[in-house]
């Protein structure tokens, strides 16, 4: 029996892409659980909170800490070379989700990476948390006996800086829930647009507020796009993240305060239908390590424009519009092309229905488990 511990951490402090990747990985990793595995669930919570219901039927251990102390704990211990496998349990392999490798001896260790922004954008990172990053990256990439990037521009990126990276990173990209797929109830797509007081055109953004999204730039692109679009609006999903007062401020000075529409944080269940009310998906970010949001958006039907920057272009194959993320003169003539150019939107939309499909959490679960057993039975 193989007894495998994942780290759901990022689930339960709703992370946006790590949080997601967490629980759908674990879910489909749970869902085709051969009989000699064992799969069990590790997190830092300091409210104690239980893991979705979807996964209460797996063991799980919550340390009751928030994320800053549990962090100073990993680092400690890997410099002290303190054992932390019997907190875990001792688990056969540890899958690590979120960016932190307790110090393990006895137990091997995959480190999921999801990008290397604290090198390459170090800007859109606090101070601590690049301090924290530069600092235990390479003690975490040691360590770990299998590192998963999640797209090829990842590790590609992280190899410049990692060496060891060589003889242990793997690509295992992530994937779009089966939830995601266009909505066609009209009472719910009702429900969605009154919850949200959404209009009757729009372009959407679901993500993050912070800096990295780029999303000056997308204002700027879209106050100029008003000219030639001005019954559109731009409605923007998702929670704040940190140094989003410059970001609400712009939307004031460009007097865009009523074509700019905040739903703050949208639960899952509402996501679908909101991407398929929605002309267009808008996804200017500067940087990503794989790019979640896009995949759902395609998966939905919507019509996707976003940067052709970093894992983007893996990520989106042929099935978007490509831009480059500072060039607003670009993005203008985009966001007037898909929402009046009807043969547009319908290419874009079955271009990324058949992209989106590529994409499975069975293939990324499928994946993951023949790389944690081959490490397994490597080092047995």
């Amino acid at each position: 029996m193989i007894r495998i511990t994942i780290d759901l951490t990022p689930t339960l402090q709703s992370q946006a892409g790590l949080g997601r990747y967490a629980a759908e990985l674990t879910r489909a990793l749970y869902l085709t659980l051969p009989a000699d595995e064992r799969l069990e669930l590790f997190y830092i919570d300091s409210q104690r909170r239980p893991p979705p219901a979807s996964l209460s039927a797996l063991s799980a251990c919550c340390l009751p800490l928030a994320a800053k102390p549990w962090r100073f704990w990993v680092l400690l211990a890997q410099f002290l070379r303190l054992s932390q496998d019997r907190l875990l349990g001792r688990p056969d392999v540890f899958l690590a989700t979120d960016h932190v490798l307790p110090y393990l001896t006895g137990s091997r260790a995959i480190f999921t990476l999801g990008d290397v922004t604290f090198i390459s954008h170090p800007q859109t990172h606090s101070c601590l948390n690049r301090t924290y990053l530069r600092l235990m990256m390479p003690h975490f990439i040691r360590q770990a006996d299998a590192v998963l990037a999640i797209s090829h521009s990842t590790l590609r990126e992280a190899a410049m800086v990692y060496p060891a990276l060589h003889n242990k990173g793997y690509v295992v990209y992530p994937a779009v829930g089966r939830q995601f797929c266009q909505v066609t109830e009209p009472s719910l797509l009702e429900a969605v647009r009154r919850c949200y007081h959404l209009p009757d055109c729009f372009l959407l953004y679901v993500g993050t507020i912070e800096p990295r999204k780029n999303l000056l730039i997308l204002f700027e692109a879209f106050k100029q796009a008003q000219d030639i679009i001005p019954d559109v609006k731009l409605v923007l999903a998702g929670k704040k993240g940190w140094l989003y007062t410059d970001i609400f401020a712009v939307v004031q000075s460009l007097g865009l305060r009523e074509q700019v529409i905040f739903t703050n944080f949208v639960p899952d269940e509402h996501l679908p239908a909101l991407y398929t009310l929605a002309q267009g998906f808008i996804y200017p970010s500067l940087y990503e390590g794989f790019g979640l949001p896009i995949l759902e958006a395609m998966a939905c039907g919507t019509p996707v424009l976003c940067s052709d920057t970093s894992s983007l272009p893996e990520v989106t194959g042929s099935a978007a519009i490509l831009l480059p993320p500072t060039d607003v003169r670009a993005w203008v003539e985009a966001m007037t092309q898909v929402t009046q150019n009807a043969t547009l939107q319908a290419d874009l939309r079955q271009r990324g229905l058949r992209q989106a499909a590529r994409f499975t959490w069975e293939a990324t679960a499928r994946q993951t488990r023949e790389i944690y057993r081959e490490i397994y039975v490597f080092r047995s």
